[in-house]
């Protein structure tokens, strides 16, 4: 029976490749194994898979009585309605526990690492079993992107040594030169509609009963996106009120400056002010030096102030 691998919705680069790798694992160990997606990739992804000649996974959003292999997440609320109903045999990520469940046992790896295609390289090397040179490049290009070029307070080590080792088995010399190229891909936003940048890597957080919006867009300048701002704004209050959440939080990282402008729709702005220690202009807008990290820098004081 299939092994459906997949991660969480509104994938990013690192969930598509890391799809792709644990089933290039998996088929490794004899298995049938197939990589799929809970929607639409972004420019960037699709930069990598094109570069690397590897087909864009199939989308699918239901999972009852599949078998099924999770890669960079752990958080049912990421994850398909149904997955309840799944088979859940295998998991990689590199997240906080975030509460899923399973009625049998399973093979799971979870470290605190920056990708969770480093972990997936560490199985690859530890099992002795040789990664194929496209499927190496994007598990490279996964890494760069996930660390933000290796910028990110996630970024470790093994980040490094991974990239470095999967370089080698790629035969690319100028890795950095690759990752920029990644970068100015997703800084692409001109075409964009300011909905489409909200959600191009939106997860939803349940905390203490109340629910949390949290995007972030990784910009090569924070200011190509001062122009969209405006309706960037009134879409996050739209999305809001139609699902009922606590709050909507979205990072526009500017990865030269190494920051981040936090836009903040919520009932009680100064609640989310209080949690981070800043101040919101007019606008519901406030710049944080070093703030790279949602997962490392945004969920946690979340999770333990409100």
């Amino acid at each position: 029976m299939t092994i459906y691998v997949m991660g969480h919705k509104n994938p990013d680069t690192d969930t598509v490749m890391a799809s792709i790798a644990c089933s290039e694992l998996l088929r490794l160990r004899g298995l049938d194994a197939k990589p799929v997606v809970q929607g639409e990739i972004n420019p960037e992804s699709k930069f990598v898979l094109e570069k690397f000649n590897i087909d864009i996974p199939e989308i699918i959003n239901s999972v009852e009585g599949k078998n099924i292999a999770i890669v960079d997440t752990t958080n049912p609320a990421h994850l398909p309605h149904d997955i309840d109903k799944a088979n859940i045999l295998f998991i990689a990520d590199h997240h906080n526990l975030g509460g899923l469940k399973t009625a049998s046992p399973l093979e799971i790896y979870a470290q605190p690492v920056g990708s969770s295609c480093t972990i997936l390289y560490n199985i690859f090397k530890n099992e002795n079993r040789e990664i194929p040179k496209n499927v190496a490049g994007i598990m490279m290009c996964a890494i760069m992107s996930d660390t933000i070029l290796f910028k990110s307070p996630t970024t470790t080590e093994f980040d490094k040594m991974a990239v470095e080792n999967l370089a080698k088995i790629t035969g690319i010399n100028k890795t950095l030169e690759l990752g920029l190229e990644m970068l100015k891909v997703k800084s692409s936003i001109e075409n964009e509609t300011p909905i489409d940048l909200i959600n191009r890597d939106l997860k939803v957080f349940d905390i203490k009963d109340k629910k949390f919006a949290i995007g972030q867009i990784e910009l090569i300048d924070a200011s190509m996106a001062e122009s969209k701002k405006p309706e960037i704004l009134k879409e996050m209050e739209k999305l809001k009120n139609e699902n009922s959440y606590h709050s909507v939080i979205l990072l526009i990282t500017d990865i030269m400056k190494e920051g981040s402008e936090m836009l903040i729709v919520a009932d009680d702005v100064s609640e989310i002010e209080n949690v981070f220690n800043v101040k919101c202009d007019e606008n519901h807008c406030v710049w944080v030096d070093g703030l790279m990290s949602r997962k490392k820098q945004v969920v946690p004081p979340l999770e333990t102030k409100i």
